[in-house]
């Protein structure tokens, strides 16, 4: 193992300390400072805990938890303050009185939680019993206005430095000018194909914040769903390495390169002639149908029964019918036979791209993907930068293409920094 990839595998498990926990850190100091502002009167753990739960990964998650910890807060504060002055002198020395105080604060319970049933504030419940029993039950004073005002305000105060520590941006610029493209398999997602809790944060910021930024693949785009869950993407993604541009907002076609009918029914006849069978990809009203054969190819049959099992393609048994124009040809077999098909079209003078690569559920076979010329991955991503109005184009991916930069493999989180870099540069330091 080189260096390089020793570098990469360390970083897989050694993951950068985000923003986020920076953050949380700086909220609980902050929270210090208030407390000892105000004469170390109060206990400064509530704040803490507040702060602690409002920091998110993104300004409106945090918001979001603020305002349910806030009305939580609320709720709790006043059931409290309640029982404190229905039960003023409660003592709870004996047996009797201590089976009395649990029946008290047990009923309480029931009623907070149906108070925010009521309120229609179900997900308040939890913490909203975290202030009631902090109140009901660690008051030691002779002052339940003031007890129970402490705890609300202890809370609120880590709230809204959550809240202000969270919103606060150094001054930057924001190039909205940039198109940037990932490629999925090696730029984006780790040898699992997951994404780093870093490079999710920070893209979805970004992409939220006007990056144009979108991915390339060889997947079709039923095999995104999954892959690209956790981004949320604004622009079309290139598909099928080139030969589509889809749409995951409004689940359309933006544009194809397509094999012309006539072209594929000759690439079909030479497939036969080697006695091998096909995959045809056909866009038919935004919907990529995939047209299969009859055979007795047992990995072939394998691959169907597990390919028409996903919700998100549609295989049709069936000819390729005569007036439509297909996306891709795919194939599987041997790989010895491959080769030798790859070799032979090569040789067609048919103008096609193809793509080779191991088929690694079925060992010894390979699976031959076979497009028009004109489907090339930059043909693609030049339009979408027109289409886009931008004045730059930035890729990024491994070693196999001429992308910008070149990504080494579980290395997102650096990929993820020269788009900040590109994106938001400081005020007054230049694009």
């Amino acid at each position: 193992m080189g260096w390089m990839e020793k570098r990469t595998e360390i970083k897989k498990y050694v993951p950068p300390i985000g923003m986020r926990l920076i953050k949380t850190g700086i909220a609980v100091f902050l929270c210090f400072c208030v407390n000892m502002l105000r004469g170390d009167a109060d206990v400064v753990f509530y704040s803490h805990i507040a702060a602690i739960y409002c920091m998110q990964d993104s300004v409106a998650e945090t918001k979001k938890n603020a305002v349910n910890r806030a009305v939580a807060t609320t709720v709790g504060a006043l059931c409290g303050l309640v029982t404190l002055l229905l039960f003023p002198s409660l003592a709870i020395e004996t047996m009797t009185e201590r089976l009395m105080h649990g029946v008290v604060i047990s009923m309480m319970v029931i009623f907070v939680i149906y108070t925010t049933v009521v309120i229609k504030q179900r997900d308040t419940a939890y913490f909203a019993n975290v202030v009631y029993l902090s109140i009901v039950i660690n008051n030691i004073t002779n002052n339940p206005y003031l007890f129970a005002w402490n705890r609300f305000l202890d809370t609120m105060i880590g709230i809204v430095i959550a809240l202000l520590v969270n919103s606060a941006r150094l001054p930057r610029e924001h190039n909205g000018n940039i198109l940037f493209v990932a490629e999925l398999e090696t730029a984006l997602l780790d040898r699992e194909k997951k994404l780093s809790g870093y490079s999710r944060v920070e893209l979805n910021r970004m992409i939220a914040e006007g990056a144009k930024f979108t991915v390339s693949t060889t997947h079709t785009p039923g095999g995104l769903t999954e892959l690209l869950k956790d981004v949320k993407l604004n622009y079309p993604v290139i598909v099928m390495d080139g030969a589509a541009l889809y749409d995951i907002q409004e689940k359309m076609y933006v544009r194809s390169y397509v094999m012309p009918n006539s072209k594929a029914k000759e690439v079909m006849e030479l497939l036969r002639t080697h006695r091998m069978n096909w995959f045809a990809h056909v866009i038919i009203f935004d919907m990529m149908v995939i047209y299969y054969q009859n055979t007795q190819n047992v990995v072939y049959n394998h691959l169907v029964k597990e390919l028409r099992s996903s919700l998100h393609h549609n295989y049709v048994l069936g000819e390729l019918p005569e007036e439509e124009d297909v996306v891709c040809l795919r194939v599987i077999d041997r790989t010895e036979r491959i080769e030798a098909l790859y070799q032979e079209m090569e040789k067609s003078g048919l103008q096609l791209k193809m793509l080779k690569y191991d088929a690694e559920k079925y060992p010894g076979h390979t699976f031959l993907e076979i497009y028009d010329h004109s489907a090339m991955k930059e043909n693609m991503i030049s339009w979408l930068g027109e289409m886009l109005e931008t004045d730059e184009v930035i890729t990024f991916g491994g070693a196999e293409w001429n992308y910008t930069h070149t990504i080494a493999p579980n290395d997102s989180n650096r990929m993820v920094r020269l788009i900040r870099k590109k994106f938001e540069p400081l005020k007054g330091f230049g694009k």
